[in-house]
């Protein structure tokens, strides 16, 4: 079923974003890989290429798109090429970005949002931590009030583009007595004495992407570094998540549908005891099961898609999309690495290393688990 959410400009657009990631990404994957990170001349080139700045006012240097469906386009064609990419890019263009141009005074916006527009400038957020996981209101980071200034002191840890970053988004604890109402959200330069990183994790799959630990050792910031209100920090977090999770929920699925293409097209060309695999009764039935899996899937992505671009995508939906999406992905690729068989195992089939970057969706953005309850609380369970 063809989906009709888009019309002739995201298209074009698309169009774009294809063209650029086969001249600039594909080529250099491996490369990427050995890094474990994107170069930063990458950065420029797709700041270049207007890619980091769709949430961004134009006098900033953004393009500001105002439609997410031109959101929903790039991710679905960076996921397209790999996990990373979407992940690395939707931190600092799709979560940051947003932050910095909702929450920011126009000094502040004059500061930063050129830089996040042109790549120069790389962004990270600090929340998740050591001890804490999905728990967010369990933050240890605590910054405290010394004359006109913020010192910070903590850890986060898992932090995409963190061992690059040039601006961070950190959460922590401003009034510990008010507990999940005590956050404030501030902005910390890498440059600032006492921040450091710690080495780039070795992580399961995603080797593209830049993650690495954050230390915070009474890291002094002034208030015209404070992202939003004072003690608001977990309300603006709350404010933020469906977009985040819903972005996640896009990427999930297009990169689940891309391998599947790919690994019906391998069906039918692989044969075994005569015939295509493919033809076989359990794989013809294993495969018509994950298309239609994902094309049900697809239809209910877009939806939250359309909601979010009118403004009324709830939580509790975009949990729902992130959470199944995350499943179906999961799922999808699992398939197609026991279709593929021994091949499916080895690291140089696309097959194999997608099942392997897939892996963490059902852990970022909150945890699956963390979804469900969510929604059931909403069922009043």
């Amino acid at each position: 079923m063809l989906s009709t959410i888009y019309d002739a400009d995201h298209e074009a657009f698309r169009a774009s974003v294809g063209d650029f990631l086969t001249r600039e990404v594909v080529p250099h994957l491996d490369e990427y890989a050995t890094a474990k990170g994107f170069p930063r001349e990458l950065w420029k080139k797709a700041g270049r290429q207007g890619l980091l700045g769709l949430e961004v006012p134009e006098e900033y240097g953004g393009s500001d798109a105002g439609d997410y469906r031109y959101n929903a386009v790039m991710f679905e064609e960076l996921s397209r090429v790999n996990m990373a990419l979407p992940s690395c890019v939707g931190i600092h263009a799709d979560i940051v970005a947003p932050y910095l141009v909702r929450l920011t005074t126009p000094e502040q916006r004059e500061r930063w949002l050129p830089g996040v527009c042109t790549g120069e400038l790389l962004t990270a957020v600090g929340m998740t931590e050591p001890s804490g996981g999905s728990d967010l209101a369990a933050l240890r980071t605590t910054a405290v009030r010394d004359g006109g200034e913020w010192v910070i002191s903590g850890a986060k840890t898992f932090i995409t583009n963190g061992h690059s970053a040039d601006l961070v988004l950190v959460a922590a604890r401003t009034s510990p007595e008010k507990k999940a109402r005590g956050i404030t959200l501030f902005a910390v330069e890498a440059t600032r004495e006492g921040f450091s990183r710690g080495r780039k994790l070795d992580k399961v799959g995603q080797d593209e992407s830049d993650t690495a630990e954050l230390f915070f050792d009474d890291v002094r910031v002034p208030d015209a570094n404070v992202v939003g209100e004072v003690d608001q920090g977990f309300i603006h977090m709350m404010n933020f998540l469906p977009q985040e999770r819903l972005q996640s929920a896009i990427t999930n699925l297009a990169h689940a549908a891309q391998i599947l293409t790919e690994t019906v097209q391998y069906a039918r060309e692989r044969t075994a005891f005569g015939q295509a695999i493919g033809s076989f009764q359990h794989n013809k039935f294993l495969i018509a099961d994950l298309v239609t899996r994902v094309e049900v899937t697809q239809t209910y992505v877009h939806q939250c898609v359309l909601a979010h671009a009118r403004g009324d995508l709830t939580p509790i939906d975009a949990a729902k999309a992130k959470w199944w999406t995350a499943q179906v992905q999961n799922d999808v690729l699992d398939a197609c690495v026991q279709l593929y068989g021994g091949y499916g195992f080895m690291n140089e089939y696309r097959v194999a290393r997608a099942w392997r970057d897939a892996r963490v969706t059902k852990i970022w953005a909150g945890s699956n688990e963390i979804m469900k309850e969510l929604i059931g609380r909403d069922l009043n369970l």
